[in-house]
C-alpha cells in the first residue's frame, strides 16, 4: 500500500477540532473525520433541534442552513463545516421567542408530532429568502423534499403562504411609511 493511501485511511478514534459559526456564535468542538454534521451539531454542540431521520438525505428532518442555504446535515461531514456558518432551528428566532415562520406554523397547526418540523422550517426559511412571493404549487414543490407523516402538508403550505403575504404587506407598509 502506498504511503499516500495509508495516510488517507481514517484511524478509528482520530479526533479533529473544528470551528464554525452556529446560529451567529463561533463554536468549536472535536469530531472524528467520518462524523456527520448532524451528529456533531446534536452531540458535540448541543443543538438538539436538528433531528436525524433516515440518514440518507431523503426525509429532510436534519435540514440546516450552511452559509444561508438549506442542506441535509446527514449528508455532510462535520469537518466539511470548518469555518462555515451553520443555522439550525434554534437560531430562527432571537431570545427564546418564536419567529414569524414558527408563529405561522403554530397558527395554522402545521405540526403534530414535530419530528420533521425543524428541518421543514429551515427549508422554508431559506426558500422564502430566495422566493418571497411563492405560489402554492411552488411551496408544495419545495416541500416535496421532506417527509411528514402527520400533517398532510396542507397546513404547512398555508403557513408558508401566510408568512410570505405578511412579509410583503409589512414591506409595503414600511415603504409607504418611509415616504410619508
Amino acid at each position: 500500500m502506498s504511503s499516500n493511501i495509508s495516510e488517507n485511511i481514517m484511524r478509528q478514534g482520530e479526533q479533529r477540532r473544528i470551528t464554525l459559526t452556529l446560529n451567529g456564535r463561533k463554536r468549536s468542538g472535536h469530531c472524528e473525520p467520518r462524523e456527520l454534521l448532524s451528529d456533531f451539531i446534536r452531540h458535540e454542540l448541543g443543538a438538539t433541534g436538528t433531528h436525524v431521520g433516515c440518514e440518507h438525505g431523503v426525509c429532510g428532518a436534519c435540514t440546516v442552513q450552511v452559509d444561508g442555504v438549506a442542506a441535509r446535515s446527514c449528508l455532510m461531514l462535520a469537518v466539511q463545516a470548518e469555518g462555515r456558518r451553520i443555522g439550525t432551528v434554534e437560531g430562527l428566532a432571537p431570545e427564546q421567542t418564536l419567529g414569524d415562520l414558527q408563529q405561522a406554523f403554530q397558527r395554522h397547526h402545521a405540526l403534530q408530532c414535530g419530528f420533521c418540523t425543524a428541518g421543514i422550517l429551515m427549508s422554508c426559511a431559506d426558500y422564502l429568502q430566495r422566493v418571497p412571493d411563492p405560489t402554492e404549487a411552488q411551496v408544495r414543490e419545495m416541500l416535496s423534499g421532506h417527509i411528514c407523516r402527520c400533517t398532510g402538508y396542507t397546513p404547512i403550505v398555508a403557513a408558508v403562504l401566510d408568512v410570505a403575504a405578511r412579509r410583503r404587506s409589512d414591506a409595503r407598509a414600511a415603504k409607504e411609511g418611509g415616504h410619508a
